[in-house]
């Protein structure tokens, strides 16, 4: 064996095209994207894109009813997290902000779910409770008090009331 027959051991990899290094390379200048148009700017991606024909999206037909835009979001805290605070004491969502135990109230305000043990008594003031966070409060010797709702969203606030009788 002499070096003519010697043969390049295959790779695992196949070697990455590399674009933009000159007209030698076979890939400069436009670097193997074409002149002008979308797919020659950076940025371009075909998500959605079939063409000249409408997307399959808007092709199939839009049936039935969804909730999601009525659905009511909350903040939830579990019982056992409860246990932080002091014997006796009156909780609120002012007080479950502050201690940490909720970051920021959704729009449906907070819910307590039954996950958990709680060994005090406590007062628990929220927007709905679970039935096992009731069974669980009150096994403890604490009150639940269900609370209104921070406010329903207002739908469209840019129509007047004059609009909307006419």
């Amino acid at each position: 064996m002499d070096l003519s027959e010697a043969k390049r051991r295959l790779s695992a990899r196949k070697k990455r095209k590399r674009v933009g290094r000159g007209t030698g390379s076979g890939s400069g200048k436009t670097s193997g994207r074409g002149h002008k148009g979308a797919r020659s700017r950076s940025g371009w991606s075909s998500r959605g894109m079939t063409g000249g024909a409408v997307p399959f999206w808007r092709r199939l037909p839009k049936r039935g009813f969804s909730n999601a835009p009525f659905k009511t979001e909350y903040s939830v805290v579990n019982v056992g997290r409860l246990d932080v605070f002091p014997d006796g004491a009156c909780i609120g969502p002012r007080q479950l902000r502050e201690a940490g135990v909720v970051k920021q109230t959704a729009p449906g305000g907070i819910k307590v779910l039954g996950d958990g043990e709680l060994t005090r008594s406590l007062t628990v003031r929220a927007h709905a409770f679970s039935e096992g966070a009731v069974c669980k409060i009150e096994a403890a010797g604490g009150t639940v008090e269900v609370i209104e709702p921070p406010g329903a969203p207002q739908r469209n606030k840019m129509r007047t009331a004059e609009r909307q009788v006419e």
